[in-house]
C-alpha cells in the first residue's frame, strides 16, 4: 500500500480527531494535503468542521451534566473562563457563533457555554453552522497557501515511503503543539 492510499484512507480521520483536539494547525494540514492531492478539499472541509463540532458538543455537555465537577470547577477558576462567561451573557449568539475563532477560549468556552442557561437546541444549531465555516476556512486556507507552503520547504518531493515520514512529522508537530498549548492552559 502506498502512502498515498493510506492517507487517503486515514488522512480525513486525522483532520477530524486534529480538528477536536488540537484545532487549527491539523484543520491547515488538511488543507495543504487537498492542495498536493492526497486528499479532497471538500472531505477535509467537512472532517474539520465535524471534528470541530463534536469536541465542542462534548464540552458543552460536559459542562452543562458536570458544572459541579472539579473538573469543570477548575475550569472555572481559569481567567479565560470568567471572560467567556462575561461575553456570552453580553453577547449570547455572537459569542457561541464565534468561540471557535477567539485564540485562548476555544476550549474553555463549550464547558462556559454547558453551565450557562442556554438551551442545548440553540447550542448545538448554532455551533454547527460556526464549525462549518471554520471548517471550510481553515482547510480553504491551507489550500491556497499550500503552493507557498511547498516552496518553503525547498520544492522537496518525497518519494515512496518518505511521504510517510513527512505526513507523520507532520501529525506528530500538530499534536505537540495541540499539547503544549492545553498544558499552558491548565497551568494559567
Amino acid at each position: 500500500m502506498t502512502i498515498e492510499a493510506l492517507i487517503g484512507d486515514y488522512g480525513l480521520a486525522a483532520v477530524f480527531l486534529g480538528a477536536g483536539i488540537e484545532g487549527e494547525t491539523m484543520v491547515l494540514a488538511g488543507g495543504l494535503f487537498a492542495h498536493e492531492g492526497m486528499l479532497s478539499l471538500p472531505g477535509a472541509a467537512i472532517a474539520a468542521a465535524a471534528g470541530s463540532f463534536v469536541a465542542d458538543q462534548c464540552f458543552f455537555a460536559a459542562g452543562r451534566r458536570f458544572r459541579d465537577h472539579r473538573w469543570v470547577r477548575r475550569a472555572q477558576a481559569k481567567p479565560a473562563f470568567a471572560r467567556a462567561l462575561d461575553t456570552l451573557e453580553r453577547y449570547p449568539v455572537g459569542f457561541i457563533f464565534a468561540f471557535r475563532f477567539l485564540y485562548g477560549l476555544r476550549t474553555v468556552s463549550p464547558i462556559a457555554i454547558g453551565t450557562s442557561h442556554v438551551p442545548t437546541r440553540t447550542f448545538l444549531w448554532i455551533n454547527a453552522v460556526a464549525a462549518m465555516l471554520w471548517g471550510a476556512l481553515f482547510t480553504g486556507l491551507g489550500y491556497v497557501f499550500g503552493t507557498g507552503i511547498a516552496e518553503l520547504l525547498g520544492r522537496y518531493r518525497p518519494h515512496g515511503r518518505q511521504w510517510l515520514w513527512v505526513a507523520g512529522a507532520a501529525v506528530l508537530l500538530g499534536f505537540a503543539f495541540g499539547a503544549i498549548r492545553w498544558w499552558r492552559r491548565r497551568d494559567g
